[in-house]
């Protein structure tokens, strides 16, 4: 367990940012610099999360190009309205916990850090909903 620790509290910490930009426009006000972070934000959380599903030489092909496949539409993506993005963003949080059961290494995580995983997933995807919802209806 000791060695998991760390990744845990880490991986609650990271919520923050997340639940800040939820939180924020509540209190502030909607405003387009919220939406920008929590986009940009979450964006840097997937490539990292899918940035710790490749393995370099320890997978199959499939199992690395499965990897990336969440992160790799994003530049393409960034054209269309923010509550398409933030939409693929959401689905994708869950595709990287699907992905990463998947591998052999999940087996030997422990199960906090299996449990935290899960609740990360649904938190994130959570605060993505709110996000959408707060981008359409700004008022």
């Amino acid at each position: 367990m000791e060695k998991f620790i760390n990744h845990i509290q880490l991986g609650y910490l990271g919520l923050l940012p997340f639940l800040g930009c939820v939180g924020w426009p509540l209190i502030a006000g909607s405003n387009a610099v919220n939406l920008d972070f929590f986009t940009f934000y979450s964006i840097a959380i997937l490539a990292f999360m899918t940035g710790n599903l490749w393995h370099a030489g320890q997978q199959t092909h499939a199992d690395a190009i499965k990897a990336i496949i969440p992160i790799l539409p994003i530049g393409f993506l960034s054209f269309l309205p923010s509550s398409w993005i933030l939409a693929w963003l959401a689905a994708s949080f869950w595709l990287v916990l699907l992905f990463e059961k998947s591998t052999p290494q999940w087996q030997t995580y422990h199960v906090d850090y299996q449990k935290m995983r899960f609740v990360l997933t649904s938190v994130v995807f959570v605060c993505h909903i709110f996000v959408i919802g707060m981008s359409i209806y700004p008022e």
